[in-house]
């Protein structure tokens, strides 16, 4: 701003255009005073900071779930797609492409169900449409695209909780597996971050961890990272500023009805591989979804060990401080994922 407009001979002059500058200063040098600062030129433009999409079932009863978009010049969620019969899957988007892996198969009133490994794909324009099936059928998988490949990292076969890793190349018939990681996870969080593929917590057939390791797609190895301060099953992650966080999630023996849910938070910097506590959530959750929308991380739905939640929230890093957001039209728990430049009457 300075260097271009400030000192622009074209605009010294312009009394306007300066003061348009000053307002402009002010809200980026004065983090802490951007509440206070707020305009119709401040809210982000719907253009740069994408669509956020809400992805799921809303209770138990339901079999068919749907997706949800939320409008950031409306303030407001409306329904956007029917998904096929799944849940605890992992969602991701890569180039505007919505892919859905893995998760299992609802069926109403039947207490058995079936996991899954096929992969399911989006572009919001048509229909769904079928990817190569995983090698693996996994709910309560991470997913995440590094690279170019698409990765499907731990979960739970119907069977055993999985350490198992695989990856897809795009444009290719087939997923290849690489390197397992040190332990079992299900209910993990995967996020990329500086080109590292990073798996936080999750359960085996006993524990949550509080454990953390990261993929380095070059040597094909797992590297341990500092342990989190709370062991967290179906842990939400996300990354904003070069830094990893981690929102609610639970800790308990399996099986046992006595656990505990978090509504802290933990952000980890890969600078000094450290986790610091920031402010929590307003209520604990497991199962929530996580994405970046504009410079706030968002924390949409959960499961507070009773009921699906409508709350959703947003993170200031600046001001270190959470603030509600729209709420959802049903409660929610699971992924949700961030698309650029998704028309559809947004």
């Amino acid at each position: 701003i300075a260097d271009n407009i400030e000192s622009n001979e074209m605009f010294k002059d312009q009394r306007m255009v300066q003061e348009l500058v000053m307002e402009a200063l002010k809200y980026h040098l004065l983090p802490e005073q951007r509440h206070l600062l707020q305009t119709g030129r401040t809210k982000p433009r719907k253009a740069t900071v994408g669509t956020l999409l809400a992805l799921g079932r809303t209770d138990v009863n339901q079999v068919t779930p749907f997706i949800d978009a939320f409008s950031l010049r409306d303030n407001a969620w409306r329904f956007l797609a029917f998904m096929n019969n799944r849940e605890q899957f992992g969602a991701v988007v890569s180039n505007k492409i919505l892919i859905v892996a893995g998760g299992r198969e609802v069926i109403k009133n039947v207490h058995n169900t079936k996991v899954l490994k096929t992969v399911k794909c989006y572009d919001f324009s048509t229909s769904w449409d079928n990817l190569p099936p995983m090698n693996i059928p996994r709910q309560g998988l991470g997913v995440a695209v590094l690279g170019g490949f698409l990765y499907a990292v731990g979960g739970h076969d119907g069977r055993c909780f999985l350490n198992a890793v695989e990856r897809w190349v795009p444009g290719t018939g087939q997923w290849s597996s690489i390197c397992p990681m040190s332990v079992q996870r299900c209910g993990v969080g995967v996020a990329v971050l500086n080109d590292k593929l990073y798996a936080v917590g999750g359960r085996d057939r006993r524990f949550c961890q509080n454990t953390v390791e990261c993929y380095d797609p070059h040597t094909d190895r797992w590297t341990p990272c500092a342990p989190m301060s709370k062991r967290r099953g179906c842990v939400g992650v996300g990354v904003m500023n070069g830094c990893l966080y981690a929102l609610g999630g639970f800790d308990g023996l399996l099986g046992n009805p006595e656990i505990s849910i978090f509504d802290c938070v933990e952000r980890y910097d890969p600078k000094t591989d450290t986790w610091t506590m920031v402010a929590p959530m307003s209520v604990p959750r497991s199962e929530v979804g996580v994405c970046v929308l504009g410079d706030r991380l968002m924390a949409v739905g959960g499961y507070d060990g009773q009921q699906y939640l409508t709350l959703v929230e947003a993170y200031d890093p600046h001001l270190n401080e959470w603030e509600p957001v729209a709420p959802l039209k049903n409660g929610y728990a699971g992924p949700c994922v961030v698309v650029k430049n998704l028309t559809n009457n947004m």
